[in-house]
């Protein structure tokens, strides 16, 4: 079935889902939360505003500033919500499972939460990134040549 989307939500400009809960990116720069909210993953920051791009992880959401900062909150057990200190000229995020990406404007790529795979551990001389995408745990980077290079839990050849 459907799920239930709170009243009023309208102006949105595009949407992530988590585990059972979901973000959406209003047009004025802030974000809506709902859903399950165990680890503070739906409560968004206070004053939170001047958002270009959202993505949820397992129970973290991150918000990209029209600024090129940083903005993460929900479950930090493994350090998923501490953004690096002085990451900025950031142009896109992506939430993993337990894990956070974001890449720099210089095509370099940043990541910090979960390490267990190594999806944390962006590969040494990884520059000319165009794009990012987190796993559950595992990393994708697109760079500019068209080539895709990955990272982390390889069981499945992911």
């Amino acid at each position: 079935g459907q799920i239930t989307i709170p009243g009023g939500l309208s102006q949105v400009r595009t949407v992530a889902a988590g585990d059972q809960f979901s973000l959406a990116l209003r047009k004025d720069g802030t974000v809506a939360a709902w859903g399950r909210n165990n680890w503070d993953q739906t409560k968004v920051p206070d004053g939170l505003a001047g958002v270009k791009a959202i993505s949820a992880g397992y129970h973290h959401s991150i918000a990209l500033l029209e600024n090129g900062r940083v903005v993460a909150w929900g479950d930090n057990d493994d350090g998923q919500t501490d953004v690096p200190a002085g990451l900025e000229q950031v142009t896109s995020v992506s939430a993993g499972g337990l894990h956070s990406l974001a890449l720099k404007a210089n095509g370099e790529v940043v990541a910090w939460g979960n390490n267990d795979w190594g999806q944390a551990s962006v590969p040494h001389g990884l520059t000319n990134v165009t794009m990012i995408a987190a796993g559950d745990e595992h990393s994708l980077a697109l760079k500019s040549d068209g080539t895709v290079v990955g990272w982390g839990l390889n069981f499945y050849c992911q």
